[in-house]
């Protein structure tokens, strides 16, 4: 898996009610919830984030409420990857269950400024900075986790698993 965007960059602690504020909680449709995501922590996120753009942050991304709508809401915004310092558990469980992929790595969060190009390579654990060339190190997806991912969530590969029995 390999993603290059755009970095977005945001700090420490960004809780899931900022990512997708509570009052837009009435309906899990992912592209209304992507109108609004980051808005009360970024009001121009959703404006300028442009499909396979990168979200950096610092420790802590996605803290807060356990709600499977702030992932879903990132992905819809056009978000391939999110890097960060360390995520909340219960974030980093629903963004692999909403298959939208995320890599633990400070060392990489502390060498990408905002408006960076970056460069992924999920599969090796190699961050990029493409605008400075520094290169960074994150752990690969195991593979149970990968197969996840590469069918957009938890469902679709229980789904296709589901039907990979019944076909034999």
């Amino acid at each position: 898996m390999n993603f290059t965007g755009t970095a977005h960059r945001y700090g420490r602690d960004v809780d899931t009610d900022v990512i997708i504020p509570a009052r837009y909680l009435n309906t899990s449709d992912p592209a209304e919830l992507a109108k609004h995501c980051m808005e009360d922590l970024d009001a121009g996120f959703v404006g300028k984030v442009k499909p396979g753009d990168i979200l950096v942050a610092e420790e802590n991304f996605g803290c807060g409420s356990s709600r499977e709508h702030a992932p879903i809401a990132i992905k819809a915004a056009g978000v391939s990857v999110i890097i960060a310092g360390s995520f909340a558990r219960i974030f980093y469980r629903n963004a692999i269950n909403t298959g939208l992929p995320i890599m633990e790595s400070a060392e990489a969060v502390s060498g990408i400024s905002d408006g960076d190009e970056v460069s992924v390579d999920a599969d090796a654990g190699t961050i990029t900075n493409v605008t400075t060339g520094a290169v960074f190190t994150a752990s690969p997806f195991p593979p149970f986790i990968k197969a996840i991912i590469e069918k957009g969530g938890l469902v679709e590969a229980a789904k296709e698993k589901v039907a990979a029995r019944g076909a034999s």
